[in-house]
């Protein structure tokens, strides 16, 4: 029986996995999941698996942490054996945006020969430095269908070459949202988050390497944060709870622990505005109506900067502050497709392949 392997192994690719495996298996499409373990921990995995409904995993590589090379070499040989070991070859792997887990899979395919579908291509930031952006562009030069959350990631794929089997779809992260905010609502309140705060505040997330390895970026951003006219709410990556033990904490920055998708569905709804490196965040957002301001020189997001709802500062406190006074100067409008991205997906891999 013909199947998709699907590979994930970061929080934003569990939830984007929830909305396409459920539309997959809506239409008879037979799904196997691998986890590398790329986020490893219980509040960074698997709460997210238990709270959206995620199949299970075939299998879990175990990979933890480690450098890029170490982590991604790992992630080759183990899901290049898994693959070896399966009875029947899948028909396609699924690959999600541009994480070590994504340009691992991505590889292993390419020479197994196995046909790749890259949800999230056509996305770039021009930085080179950034590994994400190197997995980016190997991933779409490599794969046999490419999903594009807007139409300018299907101009990009055009000027480097990539105009067959190139889709417009939209983006699935909005699906999710769609999905799950009310859900949420239903289950959480804020007062269960954050007990302790009844203010209006900024929601932050820092977890990139080029701010939280970074002692001048990450001391301005705390910066920043003391010069904020209102309290700071950062759920902490584990990994970055080590970085923070020898700064100086501003009183109006409150650390709490990771927040589960739910949790954040919450915080995001209910804050004044948003800080951070993320890149899924942003969309999030501006999906919100809120209004971000994105501590990195460049964004894959770039629709979202149009009015001013994103603004670029980098790692710089007086930029930051500046742009905490800032309000949007256009209207919002509707952004990266219509909710239904991922029923897109499904209906055009059934059409692909035979299940």
């Amino acid at each position: 029986m013909s199947f998709i392997l699907t590979i994930v192994g970061a929080r934003p690719q569990f939830v984007k996995a929830a909305v396409v495996s459920h539309a997959l298996h809506s239409r008879g499409i037979n799904e196997q999941i691998i986890h590398t373990g790329q986020h490893y921990d219980y509040e960074m995995s698997t709460v997210f698996w238990e709270e959206l409904g995620i199949p299970a995993p075939a299998s879990n590589l175990e990979v933890g942490s480690g450098t890029h090379g170490t982590q991604t070499g790992f992630m080759l040989t183990k899901l290049e054996q898994y693959i070896l070991d399966l009875k029947k070859k899948p028909a396609a792997l699924l690959v999600y945006g541009d994480t070590n887990s994504t340009l691992a899979g991505a590889l292993v395919a390419s020479k197994l020969h196995i046909p790749i579908v890259h949800i999230e291509a056509g996305l770039r930031s021009f930085n080179r430095e950034m590994p994400e952006e190197i997995n980016r562009v190997v991933t779409d030069h490599i794969s046999s269908f490419l999903f594009c959350s807007s139409q300018p990631s299907v101009e990009q794929l055009a000027k480097e070459g990539i105009t067959e089997n190139v889709f417009n779809v939209g983006d699935v992260m909005y699906d999710a949202l769609l999905r799950f905010s009310e859900i949420a609502e239903s289950k959480i309140s804020l007062n269960s988050i954050i007990p302790f705060l009844e203010e209006q505040y900024y929601l932050a997330t820092v977890h990139r390497p080029v701010n939280t390895d970074s002692d001048t970026n990450l001391d301005a951003i705390l910066e920043a944060f003391a010069g904020l006219d209102k309290p700071v709410v950062w759920p902490v990556h584990p990994r970055n709870k080590k970085k923070l033990t020898d700064k100086k904490i501003p009183v109006n920055l409150h650390l709490i622990e990771p927040a589960s998708y739910h949790q954040m569905m919450i915080l995001l709804k209910n804050s004044y505005k948003v800080i951070t490196d993320s890149g899924g965040l942003q969309k999030e957002a501006y999906w919100m109506k809120k209004q971000c301001i994105t501590i990195r020189e460049q964004t894959e997001w770039t629709e979202t900067l149009e009015g001013e709802w994103n603004i670029l500062t980098g790692a710089d406190a007086s930029h930051i502050i500046y742009a905490s006074q800032q309000t949007p100067s256009t209207k919002w409008t509707p952004l990266y497709g219509d909710g239904k991205a991922s029923q897109k997906i499904a209906e055009q891999l059934q059409q692909a392949f035979t299940f």
